[in-house]
C-alpha cells in the first residue's frame, strides 16, 4: 500500500505559502526544516547553501485530512528557479524500501533521474526523477519513521 501526496516547490515563498495553507486547513505541521539545518556534505558539487537560501524551507509537510499530507520546499540556486509546471510533484510514500525501489525503477524509465535512491540524513530511503512524460516523482520510504 502507499500513499500519494502533492509537493510544492516555491522560489523562496514556501514558509509564508504553508502558514497561509496552515491558517485555512489548521493542524500542525509534522516537519519544517530548513537548507541551514542540513549537515555539511562531503559532495563538491553540493555545497553549503548561501546565507541568503540557509533559512530557507528544505521540506515541510501539513495533513490536511485524510491520509493526504501536503508537502513543500523552496528552490536554491543549485537547483534554479521553478516555472509552474515544474513546480509540483507527486511524492509516494511506501510501506517498504523493496517497494520504494520497484516503484522508482519502474516509473523512472525513459525519464530522467534528479536524485537516485539512497538513504538520506533525515531518516529516509528518498530519490527523486521525472519521468518520460514530463511528470515529477519523489519516491520515500521513512525509514525511522516519525510518531
Amino acid at each position: 500500500m502507499t500513499n500519494v501526496n502533492p509537493y510544492l516547490i516555491f522560489n523562496g515563498t514556501c514558509e509564508a505559502a504553508f502558514l497561509f495553507y496552515k491558517s485555512i486547513f489548521g493542524g500542525d505541521f509534522v516537519y519544517m526544516g530548513r537548507f541551514g539545518d542540513m549537515p555539511p556534505s562531503d559532495d563538491p558539487n553540493c555545497p553549503p547553501p548561501s546565507a541568503d537560501e540557509a533559512n530557507r524551507i528544505m521540506h515541510v509537510s501539513l495533513p490536511i485530512g485524510g491520509d493526504t499530507i501536503l508537502m513543500g520546499s523552496d528552490s536554491t540556486s543549485q537547483s534554479g528557479d521553478v516555472k509552474m509546471g515544474d513546480n509540483i510533484s507527486i511524492s509516494i510514500n511506501t510501506h517498504s524500501r523493496s517497494e520504494a525501489d520497484r516503484l522508482f525503477n519502474g516509473l523512472s524509465v525513459g525519464g530522467f533521474v534528479v536524485m537516485p535512491m539512497q538513504s538520506t540524513f533525515w531518516g529516509a530511503y528518498f530519490g527523486m526523477f521525472k519521468d518520460q512524460f514530463g511528470i515529477n516523482w519523489m519516491v520515500n520510504f521513512d525509514e525511522n519513521p516519525q510518531k
